[in-house]
């Protein structure tokens, strides 16, 4: 099979590796979509240590090619899908909530950072009955797609600032999972959803998830302009969705006392601690709460969110701004990794 690897830091390629077979637990499926994550793009540029040749990927979905002896409860050619991070649920880690963090901190993610990618015209799925989740008809494979890791990780950001009916939030930056992000929050019921972003294309797609107030940074400080419009008082949470120590900051600052930061951006590129601003944390007396979080997984999720597709709540493909072939793979990811063409995400078809 082909697969699209990082023979070495700073460099892509697509090679052939061994259609692989599905231990007792696992489920061998054959890809038909999938999407690049700027994630992929901070492990070639040498932020993630992984092993030379490590198949990237962590967004894809397909068709069951291979059961393992002990998966039940799917069937050869069925259409299904799995998130990108695959606990076993036997762990302390899962066992006590913390499912992303199987086994300890960032466990639960396990494409390309402990196993082989799913950028392949084949890939294998740990602990399937778990993790591997039935794509509904109605739901097409293109939008499907967006439940392995974009709309499960910005609903995180959404759901972890643990929004009450009427509440107020802003979102930094509206790539994929701020986009995400601002979405969730919309559907949590939040009133004013603040989206901080400047490139047009994506502050009108903020709009079409829900956001009511567009803060484009390159107009002033949007830490001002978000207080301004709130009276002075601020937001009642913000999300962090871009991984800049900027974007870190202004979120606790604008957050009201009381507030909450749900911590979506990776921060590796980054090597300098974050800096907790005193006078926004009220000195560490301002009841202000930091919340992190890595990508749920599990085929619950998964379903949940398959449900909310199929019933017509939203479209996520309107975040896919290219198509390309798995031939031109190459060229996919270097669109992602150099923002070509205003490109959001890349859909990639096998």
């Amino acid at each position: 099979m082909k697969a699209f690897v990082m023979p070495q830091v700073g460099s892509t390629a697509v090679v052939d590796k061994p259609i692989p077979e599905p231990g007792p637990n696992e489920v061998v499926v054959k890809t038909t979509h999938a999407l690049i994550c700027t994630s992929d793009v901070h492990t070639v540029g040498g932020t993630l240590p992984v092993e030379p040749g490590v198949t990237l990927g962590h967004e894809a979905l397909g068709t069951v090619h291979a059961l393992g002896s002990n998966v039940t409860g799917f069937a050869e050619g069925q259409r299904v899908a799995v998130n990108a991070v695959t606990p076993c649920f036997q762990c302390r880690y899962c066992q006590t909530g913390y499912t992303s963090q199987c086994g300890g901190p960032l466990g639960g993610y396990q494409y390309t950072a402990q196993r082989d990618g799913n950028m392949a015209e084949y890939f294998v799925v740990p602990y399937a009955k778990g993790n591997l989740a039935p794509i509904p008809d109605v739901v097409s494979s293109e939008a499907a797609v967006y439940a392995c890791d974009m709309l499960s990780t910005g609903f995180m950001g959404a759901e972890h600032c643990e929004l009450r009916i009427g509440d107020t939030v802003a979102v930094f930056a509206q790539g994929a999972v701020g986009l995400s992000a601002t979405l969730g929050a919309h559907l949590l019921g939040a009133s004013r959803i603040f989206a901080v972003e400047s490139i047009p294309e994506r502050q009108k797609l903020a709009e079409t998830f829900g956001a009511t107030d567009i803060i484009d940074f390159t107009a002033g400080d949007p830490v001002q302009q978000i207080l301004e419009a709130t009276g002075g008082e601020g937001v009642d949470a913000a999300i962090e969705a871009l991984g800049s120590p900027i974007t870190w900051e202004a979120c606790l600052r604008v957050i009201k006392a009381g507030g909450r930061v749900s911590n979506v951006g990776y921060h590796g590129e980054h090597p300098e601690p974050l800096q907790v601003p005193l006078d926004a944390f009220g000195l560490g007396m301002a009841d202000k709460t930091i919340r992190s979080g890595l990508c749920p997984g599990g085929n619950d999720r998964m379903q949940r969110i398959f449900a909310l597709i199929a019933s017509g709540r939203f479209d996520p493909t309107v975040m896919t701004t290219h198509t390309f072939a798995f031939d031109d793979v190459e060229t996919a990811f270097d669109y992602m990794a150099n923002k070509r063409d205003g490109v959001i995400k890349p859909l990639i078809t096998f």
